[in-house]
C-alpha cells in the first residue's frame, strides 16, 4: 500500500540530502522516481533539487495553480512511476497536498515530501499544516541550534546579519537568509 509521508524539519537540516539520497535507491534498483520542486525555488537553477553538500538532480517544478495529480498521472501513464518525491513541499497548495493523497490511494505510488514545518515567525506553511493533517507517516529530522540542542524553529536575518521579525511569509535563501535555532533561542532571538 503505497503512503503519503512528511519528513519535515528546520532549515540546514540535510532535507534535500536525505530526499536525492532516497531518490537514488529506487534508481540503483532500477525504479522509475519523479522529482518535484516549487517553481521559484531556483536557488540551484530552475528544475533542480541541491543539497548543501553539492548532491542535486533535475526535477519538474509546480506552480500554486498545477494539478500535481494530473501532472503525476500523466508521466505515470507515459512510463510506470515507482515514486513520487517533493522538496519544498511546506510551498504547496492544500488542495495539492490533497492531489498527493491521491496519488499515493488511488494511483498506490508512494509520496515522499520534504519540506519546512513552520516559518520564521513561528507559523505553519499552508502546505505543511495539510501535510501534517493528512500524512500517513511524519518524520522529524533533525539538525541543531548554536547551543546544541534541538533546532525546531528557524530565523530569518537580514543582509547585516540581524534576526527579521516582520515580512513575507516565503523569502527564498539558503544560510545567509536562514539560521535555525531551537526554540528557547529564537523565542529570545539569540544567534549565539
Amino acid at each position: 500500500m503505497a503512503k503519503l509521508y512528511f519528513n519535515y524539519s528546520s532549515m540546514n537540516a540535510g532535507k534535500s540530502t536525505v530526499l536525492l539520497q532516497a531518490a537514488y535507491n529506487y534508481k540503483e534498483r532500477g525504479m522509475k522516481v519523479l522529482l518535484l520542486i516549487a517553481a521559484f525555488d531556483d536557488r540551484a537553477g530552475k528544475g533542480t533539487i541541491a543539497s548543501r553538500i553539492g548532491l542535486s538532480a533535475d526535477a519538474d517544478v509546480f506552480n500554486a495553480e498545477d494539478n500535481v495529480f494530473e501532472h503525476v498521472r500523466n508521466a505515470h501513464e507515459t512510463e510506470k512511476i515507482d515514486a513520487l518525491f517533493v522538496d519544498e513541499a511546506q510551498f504547496l497548495t492544500e488542495e495539492q497536498v490533497w492531489q498527493l493523497a491521491r496519488i499515493a490511494d488511488e494511483l498506490r505510488i508512494p509520496v515522499l515530501c520534504f519540506g519546512l514545518r513552520t516559518d520564521f515567525q513561528g507559523k505553519l506553511f499552508p502546505g505543511s499544516a495539510a501535510l501534517l493533517a493528512i500524512s500517513d507517516s511524519l518524520k522529524e529530522i533533525k539538525t541543531i541550534c548554536w547551543c546544541g540542542r534541538k533546532a525546531t524553529m528557524v530565523a530569518r536575518l537580514d543582509g547585516e546579519g540581524r534576526i527579521v521579525e516582520e515580512g513575507d511569509q516565503v523569502v527564498i535563501g539558503g544560510n545567509e537568509t536562514y539560521v535555525p535555532l531551537c526554540r528557547k533561542h529564537w523565542y529570545r532571538r539569540e544567534l549565539g
